[in-house]
């Protein structure tokens, strides 16, 4: 009886693209199991699926700032890899996948303390701290993008996981719930899994604007609604149908996380990446920003200048596109990628 533990939370960068290939792991495994923070975003999302089998473990986080808790923070840990150990011991798996995150970390680490094959994902352009520390314990890290998979010869370049869901969006669904002008374009704004008040600020300030010429669909994030009345507007805080609004959408305005962007690059969707700037993160959403950007794929507006002015002009330039210009190859490319990454698993597996 094969089985497979899967692990990664804290953000939906770290959850969706495990729940991409959960699909085609049980097409190979008997058994799924899922190890993450208990009363997270992971554990609530996993609720949904019967087949894999959700285990809290005790996590702890960097704080990548200069403050005391980061002194408990090996101690925290070793509790986390005595825990997970004991859970591995118990499952037996034949192989450990970790999506990333510090959720991944302890997992990594007692997987290799059990003698179990571990593999990984990086999805950004550039290692996140967590993935840094996970490759020393890897047998194998999978990337996103090619130039990721130079760093190390445990590095095989896969692509990122989609969705297949995306590829069944309906936007009948969606056509309807308000009174949109059918001639006029749909752009989708949206902040990733948590929102992102500067895009919901931007939004605010340009809808009069915006309004002229577009139907506006605003994914706000949980808490995040704002106040205003267009006829062609439509805001939800958070949606179950993401496949839907991307149907819908001719132009997608978004964060610089790499699994939203692979995914949208898949429906070959006009972008405009507003990446979070070096003071809330480490940089990596511009470096995926500015791949894309390089490949023509997409059209980057960074924070610092945002306005409805050259929002607009992004817009503009994004409307007068010819999709036939985005390399399609490439673009299609990223269906195939779900499949090389369980076959990377698969081959795993074979070799222990």
């Amino acid at each position: 009886m094969k089985k497979i533990i899967l692990t990664g939370g804290g953000t939906a960068g770290h959850i969706m693209p495990n729940l991409a290939l959960i699909p085609l792991l049980e097409k190979n495994f008997n058994l799924i199991y899922y190890l993450g923070s208990p009363d997270s975003m992971e554990e609530n999302i996993l609720k949904n699926y019967k087949n894999v089998k959700f285990i809290p473990i005790p996590t702890t986080k960097l704080v990548r700032k200069f403050t005391l808790k980061n002194l408990a923070i090996p101690f925290k840990l070793l509790k986390s890899i005595c825990k997970t150990k004991k859970e591995i011991k118990k499952i037996k798996p034949d192989v450990i996948f970790c999506k990333g995150g510090y959720v991944s970390v302890p997992v990594a680490i007692a997987g290799k303390m059990c003698k179990v094959p571990v593999i990984a994902h990086e999805s950004d352009y550039s290692m996140g701290l967590a993935n840094k520390i996970i490759l020393k314990f890897a047998n194998k890290m999978c990337t996103s993008f090619e130039d990721t998979a130079k760093i190390s010869k445990k590095c095989v370049c896969t692509g990122s996981p989609i969705r297949q869901q995306i590829f069944k969006g309906d936007k009948s669904k969606l056509i309807n719930v308000k009174n949109f002008d059918k001639n006029k374009p749909f752009v989708l704004f949206f902040g990733g899994s948590l929102g992102s008040k500067n895009i919901n600020n931007l939004v605010k300030d340009s809808l009069p604007e915006l309004t002229k010429n577009y139907n506006i669909l605003h994914i706000t994030g949980k808490n995040n609604k704002i106040s205003a009345n267009f006829t062609n507007y439509y805001q939800t805080e958070f949606t179950n149908n993401i496949e839907d609004f991307f149907a819908l959408s001719d132009i997608v305005v978004c964060r610089g996380g790499a699994n939203s962007l692979f995914e949208l690059l898949a429906l070959q969707k006009p972008m405009l990446i507003i990446p979070l700037s070096k003071a809330e993160s480490r940089g990596d959403q511009i470096e995926n920003a500015e791949y894309f950007k390089k490949h023509k794929w997409a059209e980057v507006l960074m924070e610092s200048d945002l306005s409805t002015k050259n929002l607009l002009q992004k817009l503009q330039t994004l409307s007068s596109l010819d999709k036939n210009q985005t390399n399609l190859s490439y673009a299609l490319s990223g269906t195939k990628s779900n499949e090389m990454i369980v076959k990377e698993i698969l081959n795993l597996c074979k070799k222990n």
